[in-house]
């Protein structure tokens, strides 16, 4: 997959201000810190098209960029921050709820994970979430490069125990070293077709 174009569409809070060209969507969640702007400005060989931060919960928008003209990459709020109010946690619930539940658009979801670690509850809670709508996800094991090699089987078979999900739906990735980033190509390409 080749990426020509990328466009910062527009940053939304509801439904009103999505984009309106009816392309397919490809949307990106997990929790706070994950490195999910890290993920997609590998994806597309930019370095600041998603902003990445030091800080956890800076997104509070759902961010649409457009891709070759032809399809979207969706960056939602992170989840499972703690220092959020009440008030923000429903209301980004809430935003990020009439997304996945009502957009017809949406065609695959990347949940990003900790490689590191084994899957929290808020992970757990996402994946299962997601799976009860039938919503097609893919897990991706982000900063894999921070697991010695000889660890990483014994890492990636906890992880699909943990989520109950088969090798098929998840990708371990490094943003740092791009490996399996074809694979992550191949899967765009089949989402969008």
């Amino acid at each position: 997959m080749q990426i020509h174009d990328v466009e910062f569409t527009t940053s939304a809070v509801t439904s009103e201000h999505y984009p309106e060209d009816f392309l397919p969507e490809i949307v990106f969640v997990g929790r706070s810190n994950v490195g999910k702007s890290s993920l997609i400005n590998s994806i597309l060989g930019r370095k600041n098209i998603a902003y990445t931060s030091s800080k956890p919960g800076k997104t509070q928008t759902i961010n649409f960029f457009k891709i070759n003209k032809a399809f979207y990459f969706v960056d939602v709020p992170g989840y499972g921050y703690a220092k959020r109010s009440k008030k923000d946690i429903a209301a980004f619930t809430q935003m990020i709820d009439e997304y996945l539940l009502e957009r017809e658009q949406l065609r695959l979801v990347f949940q990003l994970v900790d490689f590191r670690h084994p899957p929290t509850k808020a992970d757990q809670n996402m994946f299962h979430y997601l799976a009860t709508y039938n919503i097609p996800t893919i897990v991706i094991g982000t900063k894999m490069d921070k697991v010695p090699k000889t660890k990483r089987l014994k890492q990636e078979e906890e992880l699909l125990k943990t989520l109950g999900i088969k090798k098929h739906q998840f990708i371990p990735f490094s943003a740092l070293t791009k490996e399996n980033i074809e694979w992550i190509y191949d899967v765009i390409e089949q989402a969008i077709q």
